[in-house]
């Protein structure tokens, strides 16, 4: 009979008892990788079918009504996650207070997310997408700095931010930059996408938490997936619910649900 080890146990605090050069293999494998993927495929540029969503109803004064309208969720959620950060319980979640600068980002990240899409769901195109794209890379990487930061060390995560920051926001530019010369190419972009969805789980597998709740940080990562497969199947989710919701729209409340996790997590989290 197999032994559950309660998450406040030294045993289960100690992380996964490897060489440290073993784990950064660990770590970096999956991106060279996905790195050695995307270069082995040609450059991958916008659909511009990927602006035809398929709920393109109004609202009075207001084009592509649901699209637009859900990215108010975003703001909801950024908003409730910066309102608990500097509230009094908010600075008791953390063991140090610099430990909330990555959260602070992710949740201010979040409205422009709903700036940002809101913006560019009143009229598709690819100088709205690149806003939009710009203020998600944001808040993957300032997400990815704090789970970094809980799991392999605070100066670690702080110091791995800016660059972190500088790539996903690059890899958004890049697109942009080469969509306006005719030769635009994501793959960066997505490689920016894919590779934290990997590494996060990875952190959590190898290092000790520094506070309860890693299964809520899954569940982040599983809501985002759920949402990257609604946005995948707009139209069919569209056509499936009789017109009563796209599957963009449903990404839009999915991914919002995400951000507001973190802040639950925050809130339900204790120091190990």
């Amino acid at each position: 009979m197999s032994a559950f080890v309660p998450t406040s146990t030294p045993i289960a605090r100690a992380g996964l008892e490897l060489n440290p050069r073993l784990k950064l293999l660990i770590l970096l494998l999956p991106g060279l990788l996905l790195v050695a993927l995307a270069l082995a495929l040609p450059p991958i540029a916008q659909p511009s079918a990927y602006h035809d969503f398929a709920d393109q109803r109004a609202c009075p004064g207001l084009p592509n009504c649901l699209d637009t309208a859900s990215n108010a969720f975003f703001l909801l959620a950024g908003l409730v996650g910066l309102r608990f950060l500097y509230s009094p319980a908010g600075r008791r979640a953390f063991v140090e207070a610099r430990e909330a600068w990555p959260y602070a980002l992710f949740f201010a990240a979040s409205l422009l997310v709903g700036l940002g899409s809101g913006h560019y769901h009143l009229a598709p195109d690819n100088d709205g997408l690149l806003w939009d794209r710009a203020a998600i890379a944001l808040a993957f990487m300032a997400w990815l700095g704090a789970i970094l930061g809980e799991r392999v060390g605070v100066k670690t995560g702080l110091r791995l931010l800016p660059p972190l920051l500088i790539a996903g926001l690059g890899s958004v530019f890049y697109w942009g930059w080469g969509e306006a010369r005719g030769a635009g190419d994501l793959r960066p972009y997505l490689l920016m996408q894919a590779y934290p969805m990997l590494l996060i789980p990875l952190l959590l597998w190898l290092y000790p938490p520094r506070y309860s709740g890693g299964r809520d940080i899954l569940i982040v990562v599983g809501l985002y997936l759920l949402a990257l497969l609604c946005d995948l199947s707009d139209h069919p989710v569209f056509d499936l619910t009789g017109g009563l919701v796209s599957g963009h729209t449903l990404k839009h409340v999915i991914a919002a649900l995400a951000v507001y996790w973190v802040a639950r997590y925050l809130r339900r989290r204790r120091a190990l």
